[in-house]
């Protein structure tokens, strides 16, 4: 937009030196992942809530600079990354812009690794070893956040900006449906929408990665925000499915913006964004009280 994550990892010195502002400072780091090196940031604010780990959406992706600072201001540690095979860091990128297949099993399963490669290696960089650190991601992350969550004990908490709780196959069902049509949702119904999802032939053969069989062996807290107006994933089936969760106990959240579509924080608009920053500080609070309680 399953695998052993325990990994021995490998740490370099920074490259450079500190970076200072008023609220931060920035630390670049790199770090092993399955035989190759990823290079990020470290931000860490004065005093620090919370920390979080950037997972990148389908694109290829260098670290996220903009929306790290953002949270950072806001006293979030966060590590952001080179995606792999992008920017610093060292691999192969796979994506559609080289015509490749990004969301077939075996490359969201690689992606988390990466994703809780970083989460270990910034736990050693944090001065309060007891700070919760969780994973914010975008769109395809919907996919690898919870596989990362369910391998790594170290995540207490996700947040999923416009990211798919439908497997692999019904969200691309969907994307050639709609097409990239903007004015889809003015010409088409939620019913048609979902008839096509479940049952349009698929253009390609591979095994569906499903998030739900992740999300169901968790129980940390987890945020997702969503726009109405999507046409990358069906939201209101994917909330369906989230309050089916919801019914059963996981403690999951979401909410819809009526005006948005995929982009759920653009420039203009900071509601999402605030909305996410004073959860994860809720749900920091919480698990912090909670550590203390046990």
């Amino acid at each position: 937009m399953n695998i052993n994550l325990f990994l021995w990892l490998l740490l370099t010195l920074p490259e450079m030196v500190f970076s200072q502002s008023v609220d931060f400072t920035i630390q670049d780091v790199k770090f092993e992942s399955q035989g190759v090196t990823l290079a990020g940031s470290i931000l860490t604010p004065k005093k620090t809530f919370a920390a979080v780990v950037i997972v990148h959406g389908s694109d290829p992706v260098k670290r996220e600079m903009e929306f790290a600072k953002r949270l950072a201001k806001e006293g979030i540690a966060v590590l952001t990354y080179d995606k792999r095979g992008v920017g610093e860091s060292g691999g192969v990128y796979v994506g559609p812009s080289v015509g490749t297949n990004n969301i077939d099993t075996t490359n969201l399963n690689l992606l988390s690794h990466d994703a809780s490669s970083a989460v270990n290696t910034f736990r050693t960089y944090l001065k309060d070893k007891k700070t919760p650190i969780g994973l914010v991601g975008f769109s395809q992350a919907g996919w690898i956040i919870p596989i990362t969550a369910s391998k790594n004990p170290q995540i207490e908490f996700m947040v999923l900006f416009s990211c798919p709780t439908i497997t692999t196959l019904e969200q691309l069902r969907f994307q050639f449906y709609t097409n990239g049509n903007n004015n889809f949702w003015e010409n088409h119904t939620e019913s048609d929408a979902r008839e096509h999802t479940k049952d349009d032939p698929d253009r390609y053969q591979f095994v569906a990665t499903d998030p739900k069989t992740s999300l169901n062996t968790l129980s940390i807290p987890g945020l997702w925000l969503f726009g109405e107006k999507d046409i990358q994933i069906p939201v209101k089936l994917c909330m369906e499915q989230l309050n089916t969760l919801k019914a059963q106990g996981k403690p999951f959240e979401y909410t819809l913006f009526s005006t948005l579509g995929h982009n759920t924080v653009p420039g203009n608009i900071t509601a999402p964004v605030d909305i996410s920053i004073q959860w994860i500080k809720q749900k920091a609070l919480n698990i912090k009280k909670s550590k203390v309680s046990k």
